[in-house]
C-alpha cells in the first residue's frame, strides 16, 4: 500500500508565505509613530510679554484683550476654546495672541497666577481660572470692605498673596500642582507685573480698548465680543476679506 504524501509547496508559494509572515512580524514589532503635536500646543511669549498660540506663519492673527474679572471673557473662553483650537489654530489658519487688560487688583492677581509655569502652561491655567470664575469671583463679591481691607496693606507681593488666598485662587492653583513656594514666586514677579501693566497700557492708549473682551483680526477691530462675531471675522479673513 502506498503512503499518502501531501503535495509539495511550490517555490513561489513558499516565498510568498515567508514574506507574509515576515511582514506580519515586522509590523507587530514596529513601534507606533508618536502623534504629531498640535499647533495649539505651540505657545510662546512675544516682545510685549503676551502669549501667542499657534503657527507664527498663520495667515490670520487674532488678538484678544481680556480681564479675569470680566464675566463675558469667561463666557467667551468657555464657548470658544475648543472650536478655536481645533478648527483654526491646529489647522494652521489662525494664531492667537492673548493680551491682559487689567481692571483691578484681583484681576492682576489672577493674571500673575495664569503665568505660572511659563508659556506652555498658560493656556491650561488661563482656562482653569476662567472656568472657575463664578466660584472665586463669587466669593469675593460676598466679602465685606473690612474683609478686603488687608488687600491694600503691605508690599505688592503681600497684597497679592492675601487676595489669592482669600479669593480661593491659591487653592485653585494648588489643585493644579503648584506648590506654595511656586505660587509666591509667581505673585511676586516684578517682570510679569510690568509686562501685564504694559499690555494694559498698549490696549488703552494705542488700541483704544474700552471694554473686555475686545478682539482684533489682522489689526482690524471686531464688531462684537461673542464667539459667533469673532468666528465670522476669522472666516472672512481666511478668505482674504
Amino acid at each position: 500500500m502506498s503512503k499518502f504524501r501531501a503535495p509539495a509547496l511550490s517555490r513561489r508559494m513558499m516565498i510568498g508565505t515567508l514574506s507574509a509572515a515576515a511582514l506580519t512580524l515586522l509590523t507587530a514589532a514596529a513601534p507606533a509613530k508618536p502623534a504629531a503635536a498640535r499647533l495649539s500646543a505651540t505657545v510662546a511669549a512675544n516682545e510685549i510679554g503676551a502669549f501667542v498660540m499657534g503657527s507664527p506663519t498663520a495667515k490670520v492673527r487674532l488678538v484678544e484683550y481680556f480681564s479675569y474679572t470680566c464675566s463675558h471673557c469667561a463666557e467667551f473662553e468657555k464657548i470658544s476654546a475648543v472650536p478655536l483650537k481645533s478648527l483654526y489654530v491646529d489647522k494652521g489658519l489662525v494664531v492667537v495672541e492673548y493680551r491682559n487688560l487689567i481692571r483691578d487688583p484681583l484681576d492682576m492677581t489672577a493674571a500673575l497666577l495664569a503665568r505660572c509655569g511659563g508659556a506652555s502652561a498658560f493656556p491650561a491655567n488661563h482656562r482653569a481660572i476662567m472656568l472657575a470664575q463664578p466660584t472665586w469671583l463669587g466669593k469675593v463679591i460676598k466679602m465685606t470692605e473690612a474683609q478686603m481691607a488687608p488687600w491694600y496693606q503691605g508690599s505688592t507681593t503681600e497684597r497679592a498673596e492675601r487676595i489669592a488666598a482669600d479669593s480661593g485662587l491659591t487653592a485653585l492653583m494648588r489643585t493644579r500642582g503648584y506648590s506654595a513656594a511656586a505660587i509666591k514666586t509667581c505673585l511676586g514677579s516684578e517682570v510679569a507685573a510690568a509686562e501685564i501693566t504694559g499690555m494694559t497700557n498698549i490696549g488703552k492708549n494705542a488700541d483704544h480698548v474700552q471694554a473686555t473682551p475686545t478682539f482684533f483680526v489682522n489689526g482690524r477691530h471686531v464688531d462684537g465680543s461673542d464667539w459667533p462675531s469673532v468666528k465670522s471675522r476669522l472666516d472672512l479673513a481666511i478668505k482674504g476679506n
